[in-house]
This record gives C-alpha cells, sequence and structure tokens, in this order.
C-alpha cells in the first residue's frame, strides 16, 4: 500500500553477526539522523560513578553483543599501532589521527600510528558490498587474530576468529566500507577500534556511550573514554576473572544488572528494522513501550521505547507521535549525555511542525538543537536542522536568511551524506515536508 506523500515524506526525513566479529550495526532506519560525539574537553559524566560505573564497565567488558559471556579478561598488552590499507576514504587518516590523540590524552592508552611493518590493529576498507556477505547487518566490524580480509575469509568460522577464545589481544583488524559517507567512517572508527581495544558488549541501558545499539551518540564520549581508561589500568591483566577485576578495579564482586529482556530488544529491532509492514513494526514498538513501562524502567530504554513510537507514527498521527516524543524527551533530560537524545527529539518534533506550517515552533526547537548537535560534531544530522531551519524561515518570508542558511550547510551535508545525490535526496524530502504543509 503506498502512503500519502506527507507520510512518505516525514518516513524519509525522520528515517522513517557470526560470534567471531563485533559489529557496528548499520544504523536502524528510524534512528539517528536518518529521521553524537562529546568534544575532545568531555567529561565522564556524573552519573558514571561508583557502584554504576562498576555495573558497566563488568557488565559492558564480560559479554558479547549477542550476550555470550566472556569468562576472562583481555586486552592489548603492550604498545599499540594502527595501520589503515585498502582504498581508504581521503577524510579517514585525518579522522584516525585525531582519534588517536583522543585515545592517548583521555584514556591514557599507548596508541600510534604505525610506521612501518605489521600493526597491532589494521583498518581495511573495501566495497560496502563485499564486507556485506561477510556481515549482512553491520555497517562495520572487528576481527580478532587477523591483519586483512583474506586472513579472515580463510580462518572465518574457526575458533582463532572467535572472541570468546581469546586470551591476550594481539592483532585485530577493523573492515570499514570505502564507499560510503566521511561521517559513517568516522563512526565506525570510533565504535570499532574502541571494540577492538575494550568492550565487546553493548548496553542499551546506557545513555552516554556509543556501547549503544541505539545510535544517538555516533563518537566516543568521556564515559567511554573513562571505561576504556580502566580497561588499561595497570592493575589488572589479561587472563583475569570478572570477580577478580571488580575486586581489583572496584573492591566489589562480580556484580551486574538484569539484562534488558530478549523480547524487549527484539520488538526495539523489528520495530527499527528494515523489513517487515509498517503495521508489523508499529506493533513491535507497542510491545517494546510495554515492556519498558511493565519493567520499570527510568533509563535510556524508556525514553528509546517511547522514541520508537513516535517514530513510525509521525506520518500517520503526528500528534501522538508528539506525545511520544514528549514522553522521551522527560526521560532523556533526567541522564547523562541526553542533550544529545534531546537534540535528536528536537529534530522530529522540529519535522513535524514543518509539515503542520507552525514555522515559528520550528525555529525554536532548531535554534534549541543544532547548538548541541554541533558541540558533539554531529553533521549529518546538524545538516538535516539547517535544512528543515531553512525552509521555515522561506516559508516566513525571509528568502535572503534561508538561501545563505541553505549554502552554509553545503559542507556539513557532503560529510554528514556522502554522494551529492544523497544531499539532494534529503533537500528534496525536507522541501516535499514543508510544501505539503503550504498545499494542505
Amino acid at each position: 500500500m503506498r502512503l500519502p506523500l506527507l507520510a512518505v515524506a516525514l518516513c524519509a526525513l525522520t528515517a522513517c553477526a557470526p560470534p567471531a566479529q563485533v559489529s557496528k550495526n548499520r544504523p536502524l532506519v528510524e534512528t539517528g539522523v536518518g529521521f553524537g560525539r562529546l568534544s575532545s574537553a568531555s567529561l565522564p559524566s556524573a552519573g558514571a560513578t561508583g557502584s554504576s560505573l562498576a555495573r558497566d564497565f563488568l557488565d559492558l567488558t564480560f559479554a558479547m553483543e549477542s550476550g555470550r559471556g566472556l569468562d576472562r579478561f583481555t586486552r592489548f598488552e603492550g604498545p599499540i599501532t594502527v595501520a589503515i590499507t585498502g582504498d581508504a576514504p581521503a577524510s579517514a587518516a585525518r579522522d584516525l589521527g585525531a582519534l588517536i590523540g583522543r585515545l592517548q590524552s583521555e584514556a591514557g592508552i599507548d596508541i600510534r600510528p604505525a610506521s612501518g611493518g605489521a600493526a597491532t590493529i589494521t583498518v581495511e576498507f573495501a566495497d560496502r558490498s563485499v564486507l556485506r556477505r561477510l556481515a549482512p547487518q553491520a555497517a562495520c566490524f572487528v576481527v580478532p587474530n587477523v591483519g586483512s580480509l583474506a586472513d579472515y575469509r580463510r580462518l572465518r568460522g574457526s575458533p582463532q576468529v572467535d572472541w570468546a577464545e581469546v586470551t591476550e589481544r594481539r592483532q585485530a583488524a577493523i573492515f570499514i566500507p570505502s564507499d560510503t559517507s566521511p561521517q559513517e567512517v568516522r563512526d565506525c572508527l570510533h565504535e570499532e577500534l574502541a571494540q577492538a581495544l575494550g568492550p565487546l558488549n553493548d548496553l542499551y541501558r546506557l545513555s552516554d556511550s556509543v556501547f549503544n545499539d541505539d545510535n544517538f551518540h555516533s563518537v566516543l564520549t568521556g564515559f567511554d573514554m573513562q571505561v576504556l581508561r580502566l580497561t588499561y589500568s595497570p592493575r589488572i591483566a589479561s587472563g583475569m576473572p570478572r570477580d577478580q577485576v571488580a575486586a581489583t578495579l572496584f573492591g566489589a564482586g562480580g556484580m551486574g544488572a538484569t539484562p534488558s529482556p530478549g523480547a524487549w530488544s527484539q520488538a526495539i529491532e523489528t520495530a527499527l528494522g528494515r523489513s517487515g509492514s509498517l503495521a508489523a513494526r508499529q506493533d513491535a514498538a507497542g510491545r517494546a513501550l510495554d515492556l519498558a513501562l511493565r519493567q520499570g524502567w527510568q533509563d535510556a530504554r524508556l525514553g528509546f521505547s517511547h522514541f520508537a513510537v513516535g517514530r513510525l507514527t509521525a506520518g500517520s498521527d503526528p500528534e501522538s507521535a508528539l506525545q511520544h516524543f514528549d514522553a522521551a524527551a522527560a526521560v532523556y533530560a533526567r541522564l547523562p549525555g541526553g542533550s544529545v537524545h534531546l537534540a535528536h527529539v528536537d529534530m522530529q518534533r522540529a519535522a513535524i511542525a514543518l509539515a503542520a506550517g507552525r514555522n515559528d515552533d520550528v525555529l525554536m526547537l532548531t535554534d534549541r538543537a543544532m547548538p548541541v548537535v554541533r558541540a558533539n560534531e554531529n553533521l549529518a544530522l546538524l545538516a538535516t536542522l539547517m535544512l528543515i531551519r531553512a525552509e521555515a524561515m522561506e516559508r516566513l518570508g525571509d528568502a535572503d536568511g534561508a538561501a545563505a542558511l541553505r549554502l552554509d550547510t553545503v559542507s556539513y551535508a557532503r560529510y554528514g551524506f556522502g554522494s551529492d545525490s544523497m544531499v539532494r535526496a534529503r533537500v528534496r524530502d525536507i522541501a516535499a515536508v514543508a510544501d505539503r504543509a503550504g498545499n494542505g
């Protein structure tokens, strides 16, 4: 069934693996910029201290994304070097250099670019179609004990490339598509290098971290740097069991939180995935929200459940969607790192306001969100907000101001979306929403 034009435009605007690897999932259709980074001076969040930090560190470190437990602590012991191979985009070396600088200064890790010879960690770029044959759901992924894609093909399925079989990390390779936007390359570098170095797990409950499949934070946060600093503490070493690491670092036993029920995670993945009818996905989002409410959660999982329902109803029932976005905002407002999530919510609200012709509301919402997004260097989201704002300005009679803002958006949009065709598609989607308001 074809959706009405307004629903299609809103959905477009709001972006309606084997155990051997750890991957950054392909962005879910309804999250992220589809319609975050802290600066290098960012500090660990105030909420990530004491028993909370201990619980989060241990749950991130002693399990994998699949839920599979790990019985021993592993890391690289000694200096770490990183090399780039393959058809690397021009932005990759610059972004990797900046990331290595942050890992040195903020996490205290002995890491540097390789200057020749074999590297500890290799970042190989290849066509997306090649990587998808190996990991269909991953935007990028990291594998232990290999130095190239050829090595991985040869050893795929063997214990040598199974993270659970690693006793000490000695070599790893990160695989990233070469034919993607500079921002996705940067985001993959951050998440996959962090997981090559440290935690192999993601937790939906974390609000101030890239170690979370909700994809709100795309670049390492202060909390993530604190986790990596703990990972490379001289007080612990590869081979230690969970209880020994807990006692050494925190003076506590192997504490852990009740994990997210599998039914909730599955409902979220169904709701915000790339297959299934709209009705089936809306039903899945409703199930996720019901489960979150029954669990009594007050963390990022409740906020994300409301966000999912809002994303899937924005085209058909914008007033109901706004209620869910408001509920998500109330949750995120009290969480560490929640300002990034609030900016995403404000982008959703601004898109709905633009569709309804509430142009003054668009200016207010984008004015509030843009400084947060700029500080967190999510240029794709920043470009989207700027284009939404430009449409509202034009409809309020400020055609010159709108044109100037669109011109300012170009460099951000190219970094965030990649090709000029992708940039033009985003501009068309936003214009379609504004035009619908003018004709409604």
